[in-house]
């Protein structure tokens, strides 16, 4: 029996002007004219919101003023589960599109209100006026208006009326005359002051994923240990040859032996255990697991150990020695003091200064 398929569509997909796609997707749009909500492409193309969160911010866009949101309400309106809906109403208050909160009423009874709003990043930064957002290339040249001619009123023809007219009528009177409109002053002919021209908005998302054609960083290269001599290679060459008996998924080739020898015989150099080498390179891979040299190589690079640090290293972080000065018996009082020397205490060197002092001016005197 064949598979049945929608003729509707095969006739509207007759209907599509132009050349239709290779691939990709093919669009039939036919106007709404009721029953329709508008969803701007910032919501529908989020880069960081999941599908979940998508279909539930446009079913609440869709509502109307007052409906009940609350995630049992939409898990009965829904297929998805509460957990579902819950983590998506999390993703959409993160974003700025809802937010829920508390409300008193005058009855103290609390409620929850919820709050959608269908363009975030308008509230962030309001869009200016077409008005004002449109810039002025140059200052509006001033028009000259001519002066108006003054308005004459053509002289009445003379009328002759008879001798036996009772009455003449009254000539017609002259309209006023117009002012003359004064010129305004003529302006100088100057270049054009340019205006400052108001930035473009910041983008409401900036995608975190380098686009494709966004040139890609060079790789670090493997490193080396300063001197490879056989014993490292050797080493190095067992325990790589052996990784596939501890993990099946990390069988390699002579070719990426010999490639990655260097690598381990670095780490081989600043003291690593070959059990630590082993952990840190097959410990937790990613599923599926297909090029495993290049995760050896990644992980010989970028977790390199430190270098053992050197004798003098070592002796710095020693704690220095207090040099404690000993006790001393002055000659004069017996009294004990701390210095290097033995002699004379404070108190006796000073009684001794002042005696030599006094014997130096009895000397002089005399």
């Amino acid at each position: 029996m064949d598979t049945q398929q929608n003729t509707a569509l095969t006739r509207a997909l007759a209907e599509v002007p132009g050349p239709l796609p290779t691939s990709g997707v093919i669009h039939i749009a036919i106007p709404h004219t009721d029953r329709f909500t508008v969803v701007g492409n910032h919501l529908a193309q989020h880069p960081d919101l999941s599908c979940t969160a998508v279909g539930i911010a446009v079913r609440i866009q869709s509502l109307p003023q007052g409906t009940e949101v609350s995630i049992k309400a939409l898990a009965a309106r829904c297929k998805e589960g509460q957990k579902r809906i819950a983590a998506a109403l999390r993703e959409l208050e993160a974003h700025g599109y809802l937010e829920r909160f508390r409300d008193r009423l005058p009855g103290k009874k609390v409620i929850t209100r919820t709050v959608f709003c269908n363009q975030p990043a308008a509230l962030v930064h309001p869009r200016r006026p077409a008005a004002e957002v449109r810039p002025r290339l140059a200052a509006p040249v001033p028009v000259r208006v001519p002066a108006a001619a003054p308005v004459r009123a053509p002289a009445p023809a003379p009328v002759l009326a008879p001798a036996a007219a009772p009455a003449q009528a009254p000539a017609p009177e002259a309209a006023p005359v117009a002012p003359p409109v004064p010129l305004p002053p003529p302006v100088p002919e100057t270049a054009p002051t340019p205006t400052s021209v108001p930035p473009s908005p910041a983008p409401l998302f900036v995608p975190r994923v380098p686009p494709p054609t966004a040139p890609k960083a060079s790789r670090r290269p493997l490193p080396r240990p300063s001197e490879l001599t056989p014993e490292r290679e050797r080493a190095a060459t067992a325990l790589l040859s052996d990784l596939h008996r501890h993990a099946p998924r990390f069988t390699l080739s002579e070719d990426d032996v010999h490639r990655l020898v260097p690598g381990v015989a670095a780490w081989l150099e600043r003291a690593a255990r070959p059990d630590t080498i082993r952990r840190a390179l097959t410990d937790d891979p990613p599923h599926p697991l297909k090029h495993p040299a290049k995760l050896l190589a990644h992980r010989l690079t970028v977790l390199l150990p430190p270098a053992p640090p050197g004798i003098d290293d070592l002796a710095a972080l020693a704690r220095p020695r207090v040099t404690v000065t000993p006790f001393q018996t002055c000659d004069d009082c017996d009294r004990a003091f701390r210095s290097p020397t033995p002699g004379h205490c404070r108190d006796c060197r000073e009684v001794r200064a002042e005696h030599a002092e006094h014997a130096e001016h009895a000397q002089a005197a005399a």
